[in-house]
């Protein structure tokens, strides 16, 4: 592949916001590897949905789990190898355990940790070798960084909240490369992990004034303009597409 051809490496790419990332990234041209961890037959799909048969590979499924550190460093290697270059970082990966405080297992706690922050700095890190200046690393938090309004959600807002001062200090280091960092926080989004008819929605749907869930695709159209040459001035940045969840 040219080597002035604009390349993207997506963790967690096979579900919902991610999903609806990849697929914005790739119908712009963009060439995309993106991790899943047991999401097989969803990444296989998209790959055969998006690869047109008559044109060079531009889509590439890696399994990886994002709690490996190994894993992520050998999907990176894989992205390199496949496409030379990785312009632009999406992270995307996350893991929600709800328990009290009271109630919290170590091990869920710990697993948090590596999966919504740990893996967010690794993958940041093998990437940037191969990152040209100029580049882009954008994180997917969460408004439960700022706002738990239900019960359990103590370790999951503490993770996405660790995820603002990684973006802002990950901004300041990278500065000098003209390399952007900014960080995402997605209120409730319509996915299958979270859908807007279930359970939870109808909890979740007081707190939005706008009065819906909102779409991944909507999340999509923030990190295409984050990558853009408009967006060059943003880094450090958290930016709430949430409904006015957090009003």
């Amino acid at each position: 592949m040219s080597s002035n051809h604009s390349v993207a490496f997506v963790q967690g790419g096979s579900r919902g916001i991610g999903k609806a990332i990849v697929e914005a990234l790739h119908h712009a041209g963009i060439a995309v590897a993106f991790t899943y961890q047991k999401s097989k037959e969803q990444a296989d799909a998209m790959v055969h949905a998006l690869q047109k048969p008559d044109q060079p590979a531009s889509i590439l499924a890696i399994q990886a789990d994002s709690a490996d550190e190994q894993a992520l460093q050998i999907a990176i290697q894989k992205t390199v190898k496949a496409f030379g270059h990785i312009n632009f970082v999406i992270n995307n990966a996350g893991y929600l355990a709800l328990s009290t405080i009271d109630q919290i297992d170590t091990a869920e706690f710990d697993k948090t940790i590596a999966i919504n922050v740990r893996s967010l700095m690794i993958t940041s890190r093998e990437a940037l070798p191969y990152m040209p200046n100029g580049g882009r690393i954008i994180n997917i938090g969460s408004v439960n960084s700022e706002r738990i309004p239900f019960e359990g959600g103590a370790i999951y807002g503490m993770s996405k909240a660790a995820v603002i001062g990684l973006t802002k200090g990950m901004a300041r280091d990278l500065a000098p490369r003209q390399i952007t960092v900014n960080n995402i926080q997605p209120g409730p989004i319509n996915t299958d992990m979270n859908p807007d008819t279930g359970e939870f929605a109808d909890a979740l749907k007081q707190f939005l004034p706008i009065g819906r869930y909102g779409k991944a695709e909507e999340i999509a159209s923030l990190v295409m303009w984050l990558i853009s040459p408009e967006a060059g001035y943003m880094t450090g940045s958290s930016l709430n597409m949430d409904g006015g969840f957090t009003i």
